[in-house]
C-alpha cells in the first residue's frame, strides 16, 4: 500500500484483493504503529481530504480500442490511497480506527465479498499502568540512594582526600563552591565539555533558475551570439513578373562572463586541529555563491553581475487591471499572447507567496487553475503547464512584477566560465597565526529571446 504511487512512501499491506460485482475490491491495514506518514494519511483519509483509490501496473495484453486502448491482462503491482482517483468510482468506502478481535479474524479468513475498499488500522494494545507504577517506585528509591553525600570505597589514587570531600559535597549541593568547570587549574576539570560534531545551519533558499533554463560552459570572458533580426520578404507573382529581392538582417548579442569572489580568514590551530570545519567552511561557501547567483539570474541588472530575465526591459508585459489580486483570465491571457511553440514549452515562474494566492484562483466551472501532481517527480501544474517556485521573485503589490511565464530554455542562457574554486593562502596572513581562503566563482548569463518570455504586470 503506497500513498500517491511513490515507492518511497509505503504505508501499509493489503490483506485481500477480489474481483465483485463492484469491481476490485481490497482491504488493507495502516502500518500507523511504525510509520508516521501513515499516521497522517489516516488523519487525511478521516478529515475527508483523501478518499481515493488508484493501481500501479504493468500493462500485459491490450488492444486499442477508440481513442484508447482496452487491457485484457495486467500485472497488478501496487495500489495506491489517493487524493483525486482518476475513475470517480475508486473510492475508500470505510475507515477502522481499532481491529476487534472478530475483524482480525476476518482479515485472516476474509470473506468473498469483502466491503469495497475498507482500510482498517491497527492501534497499540492498553497499557498495563500498574507496572510503570512498579518501575517509577524503583526509580525513587535509585534516585534516594544517589542522592547521600556521604563518599565511601576505596580513594581514588589521582584525587587526594580534599578533592574526593569537595566533589562529594559538590554533587551532593552542599557546597557548589568547591569545583567549577572554569578553572583551568590542573585537575580542576572533572566534567570536560563536549563539542558536537553537528553544525547548526540556518537554511539557505534558492531560486532553481539553473534548472529550467540553457545551461553552458565556456573557454571565453565573453561570449558573441549571432542573431537574424528579420527574415526575407517573398512576394506571390505571375509567370513572368518581375522578382523583387530581399536583405534579411542579422546582428550579434554578447554575453560578459561576470565573477563573484570573496574570502575567509580562520585560524591555523583551528585548521589544523578541527575535523570538519573545513568541510563546513566549503558549504557555506557553496551555499552563499549559489544564493548569490540565483538571485542574479532572476533580477540581476548592475553592470558587474549577470542580467537577470526581470530586469530585461525588452521582456513584454501583460497588464493587470488591479494592484493587488490577480484573475484566472489575465493568467490566460499572458499565457496565450505567446506563440504557440513557446506556450506549449513554457513555465510559470513566481515567489511562495504569489503561489498561495494563485492555488485559491478557479475558472468559470469551479475547477482551480492551479493542479497538484500526482506522480512523483513531476512538477505542479498551472493550466496544464509546470510551476516553479522561486523565492528571489517579487510580491504582488502595485506596479509589482510577480509571474513570468515562458520558455526559458529557449529564452534564458547560463555560462559557466569557472566553477566555485577555493584557494588556501596560508603565507599572507601566517604573521596574524591565520590561513586565507580565497574563493571566487565566474558565469554569466541572460536573456537570448525575449520574445519566449512574458511578465504579468501589476496595475500602479
Amino acid at each position: 500500500m503506497l500513498f500517491g504511487h511513490d515507492q518511497t512512501q509505503v504505508i501499509g499491506f493489503w490483506n485481500s484483493v477480489s474481483e465483485t460485482a463492484q469491481g476490485l475490491t481490497v482491504k488493507g491495514q495502516l502500518l500507523v504503529d511504525d510509520v508516521e506518514r501513515a499516521r497522517e494519511v489516516r488523519a487525511m483519509v478521516r478529515a475527508g481530504a483523501v478518499s481515493g483509490l488508484s493501481i500501479g501496473f504493468i500493462t500485459k495484453q491490450a488492444v486499442r480500442a477508440g481513442r484508447g486502448r482496452r487491457i485484457s491482462a495486467l500485472e497488478l503491482h501496487e495500489i495506491s490511497i489517493v487524493a483525486v482517483p482518476a475513475h470517480p468510482g475508486a473510492q475508500i468506502t470505510s475507515l477502522k480506527s481499532v481491529l476487534t478481535e472478530e475483524s482480525i479474524l476476518e482479515n485472516e479468513n476474509p470473506a468473498p465479498e469483502a466491503t469495497p475498499a475498507a482500510v482498517e488500522t491497527k492501534q497499540a494494545p492498553a497499557i498495563d499502568t500498574k507496572a510503570f507504577d512498579r518501575i517509577n517506585a524503583r526509580l525513587d528509591a535509585i534516585e534516594a540512594r544517589a542522592a547521600r553525600p556521604a563518599v565511601t570505597g576505596i580513594q581514588n589514587p589521582v584525587m587526594g582526600e580534599t578533592e574526593t570531600k569537595d566533589f562529594a559535597a559538590y554533587i551532593s549541593g552542599d557546597d557548589k563552591k568547591s569545583l567549577t568547570l572554569a578553572s583551568d587549574t590542573a585537575n580542576h576539570v572533572l566534567a570536560p565539555e563536549q563539542v558536537s560534531a553537528e553544525f547548526l545551519r540556518n537554511l539557505v533558499e534558492f531560486s532553481p533558475i539553473r534548472a529550467i533554463a540553457d545551461v553552458r560552459s565556456t573557454e571565453s570572458t565573453t561570449v558573441i551570439l549571432p542573431k537574424r533580426t528579420s527574415v526575407t520578404n517573398a512576394t506571390w507573382v505571375g509567370e513572368t513578373d518581375t522578382r523583387t529581392g530581399s536583405e534579411p538582417t542579422f546582428d550579434q548579442a554578447q554575453l560578459a562572463i561576470k565573477e563573484l569572489a570573496t574570502f575567509v580568514d580562520m585560524s591555523l590551530q583551528l585548521a589544523e586541529d578541527s575535523a570538519n570545519v573545513l568541510a563546513e567552511l566549503n558549504l557555506a561557501l557553496a551555499e552563499d555563491f549559489g544564493q548569490k547567483e540565483s538571485l542574479s539570474f532572476v533580477s540581476g541588472s548592475t553592470a558587474n553581475e549577470p542580467s537577470g530575465f526581470m530586469a530585461d526591459a525588452n521582456v513584454a508585459a501583460t497588464d493587470a487591471t488591479s494592484g493587488e489580486d490577480i484573475s484566472p483570465d489575465e493568467l490566460i491571457a499572458l499565457m496565450y499572447a505567446l506563440p504557440a511553440t513557446y506556450r506549449n514549452a513554457g513555465t510559470w515562474v513566481m515567489n511562495g507567496a504569489t503561489l498561495a494566492v494563485l492555488r485559491t484562483l478557479k475558472d468559470g466551472h469551479g475547477n482551480y487553475l492551479w493542479q497538484p501532481s500526482y506522480q512523483a517527480g513531476q512538477p505542479e501544474t498551472i493550466l496544464g503547464r509546470p510551476v516553479v517556485e522561486a523565492v528571489d521573485m517579487p510580491d504582488i503589490g502595485a506596479a509589482a512584477e510577480p509571474i513570468i511565464f515562458g520558455d526559458f530554455r529557449r529564452a534564458y542562457r547560463i555560462y559557466d566560465r569557472l566553477q566555485l574554486s577555493v584557494l588556501a593562502d596560508g603565507f599572507t596572513q601566517r604573521v596574524n597565526g591565520l590561513m586565507r581562503y580565497h574563493a571566487r566563482r565566474r558565469v554569466g548569463a541572460g536573456v537570448i529571446r525575449p520574445t519566449a518570455l512574458r511578465k504579468l504586470k501589476m496595475a500602479a
